[in-house]
């Protein structure tokens, strides 16, 4: 799409798409210990439908995915799979971070093997608390991702930038001044209920 790479996308246009990228994302699962039973049944029970969301769980490979949710806890070993598993991710590509082990490395954070959150590793855009959290809030991490999809700047996400919200012209600044400050906030990682990521 090279009007999306030079940035000459009309602002209508780039909103139009940016909900429809909102709304389809396939997930790709990566369950290492505990969070993954969570994480499961987030995904895989038809009481949570995730579906409805517009997440689509299970890709045939990471080439496909727009998501990883990385759950459990991240040794040391698993560290370079979990970068391998992200670079072969098409770009934009999105991460959530769930559960204390994934987060920080949780009960887990003095051993030798653990690495201390997956955040090390690769960058993390949604961070889901708990021991383990509760499908719930692995919802609401998607649906947090998924407003700072539509308010990104598709240019800035196709080269790479950190996250920058779409430009605007006069009328629609005067409008979004009460928005202005959830802007600034989606500028980094978001975290699930708002407190630390432990």
């Amino acid at each position: 799409m090279g009007l999306v790479d030079r940035g000459r996308m009309p602002a209508p246009l780039s909103k139009l798409f940016n909900m429809g990228r909102s709304y389809s994302m396939w997930v790709y699962q990566w369950g290492l210990a505990c969070c993954a039973i969570e994480m499961g049944a987030a995904f895989g029970s038809p009481r949570y439908d995730v579906m409805r969301l517009g997440v689509i769980p299970l890709p045939a490979s990471p080439r496909q995915a727009d998501l990883v949710v990385i759950s459990g806890t991240v040794t040391d070993k698993m560290a370079p799979a979990i970068k391998r598993l992200y670079e072969q991710m098409p770009e934009p590509k999105y991460v959530i971070s769930m559960g204390s082990c994934a987060n920080c490395g949780g009960p887990y954070w003095d051993s030798y093997s653990v690495t201390k959150g997956v955040d090390q590793i690769i960058p993390v855009d949604i961070y889901v608390p708990g021991c383990p959290p509760r499908p719930e809030a692995l919802l609401e991490g998607v649906v947090l991702l998924q407003q700072r999809i539509k308010m990104e700047d598709m240019a800035a996400k196709w080269r790479g930038d950190e996250f920058t919200p779409m430009p605007s012209s006069k009328r629609a600044q005067e409008r979004a001044a009460a928005r202005r400050e959830a802007i600034e906030a989606n500028r980094e990682p978001i975290v699930v209920g708002g407190g630390p990521i432990e």
